[in-house]
């Protein structure tokens, strides 16, 4: 297996999301890769615009990408206010590379960086990978209820 490079970005991550870069700040076009792997390898993120994917990015408080090589074959990513939550979001690994630990070295990461790791709650939602996450210490919680408001764009 080729060695695996884990980036912890700059909040914003501003290299990935201004220059494309990736291991080595070589130029990979990292938000291409990005949006491709958001696209083939999760049902909740398709269709997500390189423009709205660099926002998210932006006002993103940790992003983690692994890589291969130059392949981004994971990315993950986090806010925050520091103190009191965060929520873990877009965690992904590609599917050749599943089941080898990455996912897990990947939300631990996540949960060691600087701008969470003191937090006190941190959320995330899943539609099926709860056991994956119980295997990084997250617990379902049944006193809490998961309510969603959708935008609605009144122009079109």
């Amino acid at each position: 297996m080729k060695p695996i490079i884990l980036i912890k970005h700059l909040n914003g991550a501003p290299g990935l999301r201004l220059f494309g870069l990736g291991p080595k700040c070589i130029p990979v076009n990292a938000i291409d890769q990005l949006k491709n792997l958001l696209e083939n390898q999760s049902f909740w993120a398709k269709g997500r615009k390189k423009n709205e994917i660099k926002k998210m990015i932006k006002n993103s408080s940790c992003v983690i990408t692994l890589w291969q090589k130059n392949r981004l074959i994971g990315f993950g990513r986090a806010t925050s206010d520091y103190i009191y939550r965060a929520v873990l979001w877009d965690i992904v690994i590609v599917k050749d590379q599943q089941n080898s630990g990455l996912g897990k070295l990947l939300v631990n990461s996540l949960l060691s960086s600087k701008s969470i790791k003191k937090v006190e709650k941190i959320y995330l939602m899943t539609t099926n990978s709860q056991d994956f996450y119980k295997t990084c210490q997250f617990e379902e919680i049944n006193t809490q209820s998961l309510l969603v408001y959708k935008y609605i764009d009144q122009q079109n």
